[in-house]
């Protein structure tokens, strides 16, 4: 996992539920690809088609709110999101995302101070946004050193697939 991600962003209001990140009537869908492309239908049906590879999302309160389907962040990384920004999230999907390793990282007040098309650079380790059009840095929460671990990993089950290996190693 890079520890700076830069890239464009799409602005999505608040309350941004799981089933309006993926709606349920594509939960049958196992293709990635075409997970990725049902992404945010429920805010818009053309944000997936119109998503930067390696953009960022960024939200206001309360993204991820509603059931815990672990469909919702597996379609946002389909869709080529590198990392979701919001003034915060909802408890479930934040450690859905964490472990599936999608960063999400609280920002307090950013939804209201960014555009859509805007460059961002988020630095996890340091905890700040930097927008490249007006070089406003924000500060925003960091990440916990667990939290960190999984995301370096590539995701919970990488980081213990590498876990039981190096044990079977030593034996």
């Amino acid at each position: 996992m890079k520890t700076e991600i830069t890239g464009n962003i799409i602005v999505v209001g608040n309350n941004i539920d799981t089933d309006q990140i993926y709606p349920g009537r594509f939960l049958a869908i196992t293709d990635p690809k075409e997970i990725g492309s049902h992404c945010l239908c429920g805010v818009d049906e053309n944000i997936a088609t119109n998503f930067p590879q390696g953009g960022i999302v960024v939200a206001g309160s309360n993204f991820g709110c509603g059931s815990s389907r672990e469909h919702a962040p597996i379609a946002l990384l389909n869709m080529g999101a590198s990392a979701v920004i919001a003034d915060s999230f909802a408890r479930i999907f934040f450690r859905n995302s964490i472990n599936l390793g999608l960063p999400l990282i609280v920002c307090k007040g950013i939804s209201k101070e960014v555009k859509d098309g805007q460059e961002l650079t988020l630095n996890i380790a340091k905890g700040t946004v930097t927008v490249k059009e007006t070089g406003k840095v924000y500060t925003c929460d960091r990440l916990g050193d667990q939290a960190m671990k999984i995301l370096e990993a590539g995701g919970i089950k990488p980081m213990m697939r590498a876990r039981m290996e190096k044990e079977n190693a030593a034996r």
